[in-house]
């Protein structure tokens, strides 16, 4: 195993008290890739798809969504592209202009957009909420983990229901390898 963030499901809640409340699961002391895998095995792909966004940091949390929009919505309108594309340029440097820049474009796009999420995410890596303003709120630890979950929900809406498991499942095979197990199958 490498970098797993958070050892157990309970590390991960105790660091995020409103991943309960989002994700509507009960927190354990078992391991999170184990956690993970009982989710996916009850069926519960949407809460496993929240919980892997809280598991990654954030700068992974960001690539994986990307990752996984393009898997999730192959063909793209050019705001969404634009917006993953953003969002991507962040991950590769995450600078600061990077993350207003981010931020910028996620505030301007229609939130119906999945894609308009992801730069959000990335926007709201850290920083101030309001660049440039003074006295303006930091960006809370949470939001970025928020706002991919967000992504992730409201893209797999685009995709048939008979695919829309086995999508996400790949999905999040593909986060709990970023999240430090590179063996794991879900």
């Amino acid at each position: 195993m490498g970098r797993l963030r958070f050892v157990t499901a309970r590390d991960l809640f105790d660091a995020f008290p409103i991943a309960l409340d989002e994700l509507q699961v009960e927190p354990s002391d078992e391991p999170s890739l184990e956690f993970l895998r009982a989710l996916v095995e009850r069926g519960a792909m949407d809460q496993a798809v929240g919980f892997v966004a809280y598991l990654l940091p954030r700068r992974e949390a960001v690539w994986w969504g990307c990752r996984s929009m393009r898997t999730i919505i192959p063909q793209r309108t050019p705001d969404e592209e634009a917006a993953i594309r953003i969002a991507e340029n962040w991950v590769r440097e995450p600078e600061e202009e990077r993350r207003v820049a981010a931020l910028d474009l996620g505030m301007r796009q229609s939130n119906r957009l999945p894609s308009t999420w992801l730069a959000l995410a990335a926007g709201w890596s850290g920083g101030s909420m309001n660049p440039g303003v003074e006295g303006s709120p930091q960006v809370q630890p949470h939001q970025t983990a928020r706002a991919v979950r967000a992504a992730l929900l409201i893209a797999g809406c685009r995709v048939g229901m008979e695919e829309k498991a086995g999508v996400f499942r790949r999905c999040v095979e593909d986060g709990a390898r970023l999240a430090g197990d590179e063996s794991v199958r879900i």
